[in-house]
C-alpha cells in the first residue's frame, strides 16, 4: 500500500508544482498579506512540490525518499496558513464563497498529508506499526 500511496501523492505535488507555475494567480488570491515577495513564493512553491514529487518516487535512495517527504511535511505545514486565510476570506463574501463543505474538509486534510508524506516516504511508521 505504502508504495501506491507514494505514487499517488507525487502524482498530487508534480500537478500541483505544475499549476503553481503555469497558472499562479488562484494561489496568489489566497496569499496572506504578511508574506513577502508573493509572486516568488508561488514559483518556489510550485517548484518544491515538483522536487519532492519527485524525491519521493525515485527508486535509488531511501535516504533522499525519506528527506522528499519530511520537506514536503514541512511544506504543506508551511503553506496551511495559506489554506487558513483561504477559508476565512471565501467565507467572508457575501455569496459564502465555497462553504464548509468545502474549507473543512480541506483543514482536516492538511494532517493528513502532512502524516501521508511522512509515511509514504518511510520517515514514520506511526501507527500503523508491524505486529510484533
Amino acid at each position: 500500500m505504502r508504495p501506491i500511496l507514494r505514487w499517488v501523492l507525487a502524482a498530487f505535488y508534480a500537478a500541483a508544482g505544475y499549476f503553481h507555475i503555469a497558472a499562479p494567480r488562484g494561489f496568489l488570491t489566497i496569499m496572506p498579506g504578511w508574506v513577502p515577495y508573493p509572486e516568488a513564493v508561488v514559483l518556489w512553491t510550485g517548484i518544491a512540490e515538483f522536487l519532492g514529487a519527485a524525491g519521493l518516487i525515485q527508486p535509488w535512495s531511501p535516504r533522499l525518499r525519506m528527506a522528499a517527504g519530511i520537506g514536503l511535511a514541512l511544506y504543506a505545514l508551511c503553506v496551511w496558513p495559506a489554506n487558513i486565510n483561504h477559508f476565512a476570506m471565501d467565507l467572508a463574501r457575501e455569496d459564502g464563497g465555497m462553504g464548509l463543505a468545502y474549507h473543512v474538509p480541506r483543514m482536516i486534510a492538511q494532517p493528513l498529508i502532512i502524516w501521508l508524506a511522512l509515511w509514504v516516504s518511510g520517515a514514520t511508521n506511526w501507527p500503523l506499526r508491524p505486529k510484533s
